[in-house]
């Protein structure tokens, strides 16, 4: 792989460009331009439903000190709710103008989720190299999102985690790692909007075939060794150890 990498001098440096310029797909203004990218996510099979938006700084939801403002539904039942109908997704887009949408994962596909410069780095790497990746959005906060194929439910259940193992959505601070988003868990799908005017939107859209996430584990996994080991680096540096 590295001679192929390293023989692609031209496309590295054109995706070098084109990942720090931080260019997205062009997302039409206004709710026809929501709607619309909402019911591409759904028509790819990403089964959405609505969740809670900014209000301000704060999160609409009644929940005094919310911890993920305008990132979770607003259902319980939002496991249930989820839907690819599209049908349902105009009337909810329509009757809930300011709302984020969440995507279940665990049923079609699962997202491998992971700080944002480990994320673009190993994107880089990934396209270079020729690997088909799937559909991939970004967010304003430094998070990155790579949509996959779902693990699947392995005959012997023992071999299984759910998500609640691993870290809830509002614990994403305490792992700053990669996490595996599957059965019981769920993302924002852009469009999305997060509190002081962050948003939630595709770098490579859901037109995209998901693939086997196997495919890309490696790399984002030493993606994501690396920037926990520069971010340790920094902090050493920032904070030298005394004898």
């Amino acid at each position: 792989m590295s001679a192929e990498y390293g023989g692609r001098t031209g496309l590295q440096g054109k995706l070098t460009q084109w990942l720090r310029a931080g260019r997205r797909p062009k997302e039409t203004a206004g709710d026809g331009g929501r709607e619309a990218l909402l019911l591409a996510a759904a028509g790819a099979g990403l089964p959405l439903a609505p969740a809670a938006h900014p209000a301000g700084y704060r999160c609409s939801c009644d929940r005094v000190g919310c911890p993920t403002p305008a990132r979770h539904p607003v259902s319980f039942a939002w496991q249930t709710q989820s839907t690819t109908d599209r049908a349902q997704i105009e009337r909810w887009a329509r009757h809930q103008p300011q709302a984020n949408f969440i995507t279940a994962t665990g049923m079609v596909h699962d997202v491998l989720d992971v700080p944002l410069d480990a994320g673009r780095s190993a994107l880089e790497r990934l396209l270079a190299a020729g690997v088909e990746v799937g559909p991939v959005a970004e967010s304003d906060d430094g998070r990155m999102l790579f949509f996959t194929l779902t693990r699947g439910t392995p005959e012997d259940e023992d071999e299984w985690w759910p998500c609640e193992l691993d870290c809830h959505p509002e614990t994403m601070d305490e792992h700053p790692g990669l996490r595996w988003h599957c059965r019981g868990s769920y993302v924002l799908v852009p469009p999305a909007r997060l509190p002081g005017e962050h948003q939630v939107h595709w770098v490579r859209g859901p037109e995209h075939p998901l693939p086997d996430p196997l495919t890309l584990l490696e790399t984002l996994t030493e993606a994501c060794a690396r920037y926990a080991g520069e971010d340790a680096g920094h902090a050493e540096a920032a904070w030298p150890l005394r004898h």
